[in-house]
């Protein structure tokens, strides 16, 4: 299995190499220009957190209304007056995002997005780890922030990112698979999993870099995860 440590040691030389390869000719994306708080709709107030990695950050696409923080304001704002808060750098694994997060002063907040475990997975931090990370994020949220329900966003299949070469993306790709996995089964009760559909990973819907979704996937995940969200507050 090519996400075991036995398989990743035979290929390692291998991986190393290529993974240091795409770090050079990696083509670096800004995040996106725009707001990362505001209040926008009309109806009941509700007050939505956005966090995490270069995904939640919107790195793929030139301002924050085609990102996932404003696809899914626009899709929640015709049912509801949505305060909203983008806490998202690119680069963060999950523990960065838990001590950034940890450090700041808690706000109330009724849902909550969190995009993390790309750069766990390509960092090689261990699944048992990243779990309790995971928990302890949305533990803080619900504690300390107030959150209702949260949404972890799933982990897309790395397989079929353009930008890495085999086998290091079929190495990346089973381990992410194993992560989503993983994840999917500890989120439970008001802490939702929500699936990356691998048809969107058509190059011509990703960003130019080959790694970070394009508009088109910003804009269905934004809809499909403001439809969740009116569905359970319904």
């Amino acid at each position: 299995m090519l996400s075991s440590i036995p398989a990743r040691l035979v290929l390692s030389p291998l991986l190393v190499a290529q993974a240091i390869q795409v770090r050079r000719r990696a083509l670096i994306l800004p995040e996106p220009d725009g707001p990362r708080h505001g209040v926008a709709g009309a109806g009941p107030m509700l007050r939505v957190l956005i966090a995490g990695d270069s995904s939640a950050a919107g790195v793929g696409v030139s301002h924050q209304d085609q990102a996932i923080s404003g696809q899914l304001v626009a899709g929640l704002a015709p049912h509801f007056t949505v305060h909203w808060r983008l806490e998202a750098r690119t680069g963060d694994t999950t523990a960065k995002a838990l001590a950034r997060l940890s450090a700041l002063t808690p706000a109330p907040f009724d849902v909550a997005l969190t995009a993390l475990g790309v750069n766990d997975v390509t960092h090689q931090r261990p699944l048992r780890r990243w779990l309790a990370e995971q928990q302890a994020i949305s533990a803080l949220l619900r504690e300390r922030w107030g959150v209702r329900a949260q949404w972890r966003a799933g982990l897309p299949p790395m397989q079929g990112f353009p930008l890495l070469p085999r086998p290091l993306r079929d190495v990346l790709g089973a381990q992410a698979v194993r992560f989503d996995r993983a994840l999917a089964a500890v989120s439970i009760g008001s802490v939702h999993h929500h699936p990356f559909d691998p048809s969107r990973l058509d190059p011509s819907m990703m960003a130019r870099d080959g790694f970070h979704p394009g508009p088109s996937i910003y804009a269905a995940w934004g809809a499909e995860l403001a439809a969740m969200i009116r569905a359970e507050l319904a």
